[in-house]
């Protein structure tokens, strides 16, 4: 009998403390509380109610049981590093320290305490001995070798496996610190910044400073669209880990996106100083010089980290991407030679043959030129591949659920703030250049494109099972939560303005969220960014995009996408009549002068001739158009397709007949 009661006793604790490191503290209470009613005083149990206190955040009942725990067993150090976590909680950072110092003379190997040693040594300021004690909390990791295992997979890009090892530590338990920041980092990868936010956030329960949280809290953040709240995890990183060249990295990538370019390349540099060996800081101060038109600096940057790394495939695309750069032909042997020699995998040899292509371009040797596209856009494709077929479905949703009805029924809806100005589109098709012609005006603050509607999109799409919920899940939630969500929107993109009353949003992406849009902000502005389909399709093939655009990788892709384009903005056009300017970027290069005046008209702005002069406004631009934008209006690019007609035949049979609605560019 007793062997059986001990047998139930074991199982009760194995699920509570499962629960418990699942982050259910709640669950394992509630299955706790009812062990203690049968077993009272039974210290195990109390350590683990004290534990599960401390996780809901009732920090006086917790600190009471532990210390309850403590009086019967002095010597229970997991009971005791858990008081000390609950002391710094109550703001007794000095205490905990002393606790878990006790700890530490007994067992100096003890994981859990080094955590709470650094986390209480970062809230008295003792930020180098908390550097100490966080690495210290790392080499005695039992599950070390697995996590330096799956970090080297990681490094080498085989996601796959770096996921299963992190998995597999946390079946053994779900509360390891490392492996949740590492399934964070493949989150991030994978653009599901949701989860990695909470991957994280679970991490930092067991540990609050924990540095390696931190670094992918702020990035995790970013790309949530949540800029201050990022920017205080980068300061908070930055005060714990100061000599880290990851700290200055994540630093860097908050300023970048709060347009802070000077401040983002100081940050850089910083890193830079700190290792300066690591070629991925040059390529990084390469970029920041480039979206602040520091074009000479620029380039020397990228060609510094092609002396340190003479096969670095990004530092050629990266020249070949300032658009007016000319490659030697010693620079063509090289990368030619790196092509037939030096495989590092689908992404770099991609960018090597988009370089090549433009080298070829700039010499019109448009064939050899063409058949480097196509290669290079094959292997980017095997790295991010595109289902049309479901993209085309998805346009149809779209289509069937944002009709007539339903704005009919939610007229009045949505946040009344007229503040910002979405540019749509298709990359390549004008949207850097109308944004930097708004940017020039004195009340419109030019901020790039923002993340912001994707991740409400996402948040829809969760709703449903198989993460496929939007748009029909828009139609469940009440209609005061779509002003919420355009609330959100406007104190989310709030930081980015700097005191300008309009705001642009150039994500050209969110052509598919007009509906939406229109629902949570119903006086935002919204531009249609159009260009000549083969002109817009051929500069999005011969472009490497690092990350989205996956559907430019093949011609048929190509066409199939830009018929969706047309057919979902002759959709918002029908329900939503007068809501969207389009912009058609061979009458913009024809008559700047109407096609501005016309513009600023929709946007309820009055004449500024700075934005006819757009190209000599000083600001930081981001995009692929970066060194096009700081040059006046040129008709160059209108029918360039032309040089390809050949070429091209496979995108122009997928345009089909959506062509005759195109007037042929001169």
């Amino acid at each position: 009998m007793e062997q059986q009661i001990q047998a139930r006793l074991h199982a009760a604790y194995g699920t509570a403390l499962a629960a418990l490191r699942e982050g259910r503290a709640a669950t394992a209470e509630h299955g706790l509380r009812a062990i203690e009613a049968q077993f009272p005083g039974e210290v195990n149990c109390m350590w683990l109610i004290g534990a599960a206190l401390l996780d809901q955040n009732k920090i006086p009942e917790g600190v009471v049981m532990l210390e309850r725990v403590l009086a019967t067993a002095p010597d229970f150090a997991n009971a005791r590093v858990d008081l000390a976590r609950a002391y710094r909680c109550s703001g007794r950072a000095a205490r905990a320290r002393e606790e878990v110092r006790r700890v530490l003379e007994k067992a100096p190997h003890h994981h859990r305490a080094w955590l709470a040693y650094g986390d209480a040594l970062v809230d008295l300021g003792q930020h180098t001995d908390a550097a100490i004690a966080f690495e210290r909390a790392r080499l005695t990791d039992p599950d070390r070798p697995r996590v330096e295992e799956a970090t080297a997979a990681l490094l080498s890009d085989d996601r796959k496996s770096a996921e299963l090892i992190f998995r597999e530590i946390l079946q053994r338990d779900a509360s390891h610190a490392a492996a949740l920041c590492g399934l964070a980092v493949l989150s991030l990868v994978a653009d599901m910044p949701g989860d990695a936010e909470r991957l994280l956030r679970h991490a930092l329960k067991q540990s609050a400073h924990l540095p390696l949280a931190h670094r992918g809290l702020g990035p995790a953040l970013l790309a949530l669209g949540r800029v201050e709240e990022a920017q205080v995890a980068a300061r908070h990183l930055l005060a714990i880990e100061p000599k880290s060249p990851q700290s200055w990295v994540v630093s860097a990538g908050v300023a970048t996106r709060l347009m802070r370019q000077e401040e983002a390349l100081e940050a850089y540099e910083q890193a830079a100083s700190l290792k300066p060996d690591e070629v991925g800081l040059r390529m990084s101060i390469g970029h920041v010089q480039k979206t602040l038109g520091r074009r000479r600096d620029s380039e020397a940057s990228y060609k510094k980290a092609l002396q340190m790394d003479p096969g670095r495939a990004d530092a050629y695309w990266s020249l070949a991407d300032l658009k007016n750069y000319d490659f030697s032909d010693a620079e063509v042997a090289a990368i030619q030679r790196l092509l037939a020699m030096d495989k590092r995998g689908c992404s770099n040899e991609a960018q090597l043959n988009f370089a090549l292509g433009k080298a070829f371009e700039q010499r019109r040797l448009y064939p050899q030129a063409f058949v480097h596209y196509v290669q290079g856009n094959a292997l980017r494709r095997i790295d991010a591949p595109f289902d049309i077929e479901s993209f085309e479905r998805r346009n149809s949703r779209i289509r069937a659920f944002f009709g007539a009805a339903f704005f009919a029924a939610r007229e009045g809806s949505g946040d009344p703030g007229p503040a910002p100005i979405f540019i749509v589109g298709l990359p390549r098709s004008g949207s850097t250049l109308l944004e930097q012609i708004l940017a020039s005006h004195s009340r419109v603050e030019g901020t790039m494109e923002l993340p912001n509607i994707l991740n409400i999109v996402s948040q829809f799409d969760d709703m449903a099972p198989a993460r496929d919920g939007y748009p029909e899940s828009v139609g469940t939630v009440p209609v005061a939560h779509l002003a919420t969500l355009g609330s959100r929107y406007l104190a989310e993109t709030a930081p980015l303005r700097r005191g300008r009353e309009r705001f642009t949003d150039k994500l050209p992406n969110n052509f598919s969220h007009v509906g939406l849009i229109h629902a949570i902000l119903p006086h935002a502005t919204i531009i249609d960014a159009r260009r000549h389909p083969m002109d817009a399709c051929f500069s999005t093939f011969k472009q490497y995009f690092a990350e989205g655009q996956t559907f430019s990788y093949h011609l048929d892709d190509l066409g199939r996408y830009y018929r969706c384009y047309l057919s979902l903005m002759d959709h918002w056009d029908a329900v939503l009549p007068g809501k969207v300017l389009r912009v058609q970027y061979e009458e913009l290069v024809r008559d700047p002068e109407a096609n501005i005046r016309r513009l600023l008209e929709h946007c309820g702005l009055e004449f500024d001739p700075a934005c006819l002069n757009f190209h000599a406004t000083q600001r930081s631009v981001r995009t692929a158009s970066a060194e096009q934008v700081r040059q006046p209006l040129y008709s160059s690019g209108v029918g360039y397709w032309r040089h390809f007609a050949e070429e091209l035949q496979p995108l122009r049979s997928s345009l089909g007949d959506c062509l005759a609605r195109f007037a042929d560019p001169d």
